[in-house]
């Protein structure tokens, strides 16, 4: 996978000529709807030719094998692919060998050595009866270097058909799916959700579903509420047994709270339903984790981060999400949405007090539209990625990037003469947020939230990483 940030007046064509890669493969990628109009500024997901391939309308993954040489098994295993029938317009393939043609000079030790692939593989996949003997222009495929293998939560909002089919779409890229929300009642009990569907989909998929709990009451987080089980050992048993058996009736495989401003004074008590929640669950076979607010320290003022104790849940919990979004939120001024100076600030914080292996990073699927000069009281308009370009490309602007936030960012003045400054995400920025989860040696990340197109992730993500996958 390489990217490309278009210059004023570069084509489709050229950009494809340049990276002898295919134009219409570009297009897949990244969901191109005009060809022939470009932003200047915008950056392109390239997948490089006998490398990846991206699906196209009427393939199958016995035609894609046949086309590469491969077995439509190994092709499957690669790119974690339970269902070969369930291949999906616009998915990246990687494939698990790619053509080298022999130089002069070449050693198959060299070879190796230069690609990263073990010798003995490259003999095996080539039928090489003499490894001293290579002629020049022979051609070698060499197998594709492992990636490292990551986890993927996803949150999603959407419990329509139209969610369904995402799940089904996305679901090789994810190993935990967590529809929102269920919310606590006064009396013990939880909301209903209609999510019979995305479960469905995330069975298809094997993905491991995670009942989300919050203190969410109309259309906000609710302090009292929360405050009224934190305060109550027997509200919180009967809260559990209700959890236990929405859960077993449902077919989810853990459970996330996200609990959200809870008061400061309810901080132990919030530590302390976790230990009752993970010794309910736990023998069942459950898993136990939380969403936890983005803190740079541990004696962060604020209702948001008071009662989240890092440490606690750190040494109670399976693994923890951690919101690392939402600095450029709706109703405050215009900002990354994730800025990854910032994201990094609060990793560097959270890994000393939870270990590495149960941080799942947070990543945002979306941007926002400000008006600007932003005033007080006003909130911004939440925007996919694609809409964002498709934003840039209507009103004639250029796309920047912030390298600081690693995020891109333009204005636009719209036809009533109202000036708006967009920050959104695109491949960039995502390969930042990854090679932050590699860096920092997280167990992987969650994303907020499934409904958003940002057709460039997916591929960027299985260029970076296997997917784990709970059977």
């Amino acid at each position: 996978m390489q990217f490309h940030v278009v210059v004023s007046g570069e084509t489709l064509w050229a950009i494809a000529r340049r990276y002898r890669s295919n134009m219409n493969q570009i297009i897949l990628a990244n969901q191109i709807k005009n060809p022939d109009v470009l932003v200047a500024g915008q950056a392109l997901a390239i997948p490089e030719p006998g490398r990846e391939y991206v699906v196209q309308a009427g393939d199958t993954l016995w035609a894609i094998a046949q086309r590469y040489g491969i077995s439509v098994q190994d092709l499957a295993q690669v790119n974690q692919i339970s269902n070969p029938a369930l291949i999906f317009v616009g998915d990246m393939l990687v494939l698990p060998y790619f053509p080298y043609t022999v130089q002069s000079g070449d050693t198959l030790w060299a070879i190796s050595r230069r690609f990263g692939a073990s010798m003995q593989r490259i003999i095996q996949i080539n039928t090489i009866t003499n490894p001293s003997m290579l002629s020049v222009g022979q051609i070698l495929y060499i197998p594709r270097e492992p990636r490292p293998v990551t986890e993927i939560n996803a949150y999603i909002t959407n419990m329509s058909e139209e969610g369904r089919r995402e799940v089904l779409a996305l679901g090789r890229n994810f190993t935990y799916l967590s529809p929102f929300t269920y919310s606590i009642r006064e009396d013990g009990t939880i909301t209903d959700l209609n999510d019979a569907g995305v479960l469905e989909a995330a069975d298809t998929a094997n993905i491991a579903p995670l009942l989300v709990l919050t203190n969410f009451r109309g259309r906000s987080f609710d302090s009292d509420i929360a405050a009224t089980l934190l305060r109550s050992p027997e509200l919180q048993e009967t809260l559990l047994t209700n959890i236990l058996s929405t859960m077993e009736a449902k077919g989810y495989t853990g459970l996330n709270v996200d609990f959200e401003y809870v008061y400061p004074e309810d901080r132990e008590n919030y530590n302390n339903f976790l230990r009752r929640a993970v010794a309910r669950l736990r023998p069942e076979g459950y898993t136990v984790s939380t969403a936890l607010a983005p803190k740079e320290s541990a004696d962060q003022q604020g209702l948001l981060y008071e009662a989240h104790d890092y440490a606690a849940h750190g040494e109670i919990l399976d693994f923890v999400v951690i919101m690392t979004y939402e600095w450029g939120w709706a109703g405050g001024e215009p900002w990354a949405i994730a800025p990854i100076n910032k994201v990094r600030d609060v990793l560097d914080y959270a890994v000393t007090e939870i270990p590495r292996e149960k941080i799942l990073m947070g990543i945002p699927l979306y941007g926002r539209d400000w008006k600007i000069p932003w005033v007080q009281g006003t909130f911004a308009r939440t925007v996919s990625p694609k809409e964002a370009v498709q934003l840039a490309q209507r009103y004639g602007v250029d796309i920047q990037y912030d390298e600081t936030y690693q995020s891109p960012f333009f204005r636009y003045v719209d036809g009533t003469g109202q000036e708006h400054e967009v920050w959104f995400e695109d491949a960039r920025s995502v390969q930042a947020k990854y090679d932050t989860i590699k860096a920092y040696g997280l167990r992987g990340g969650s994303y907020w939230v499934l409904g958003s197109t940002f057709p460039q992730n997916w591929p960027v993500l299985r260029d970076n990483f296997m997917i784990r996958k709970y059977s």
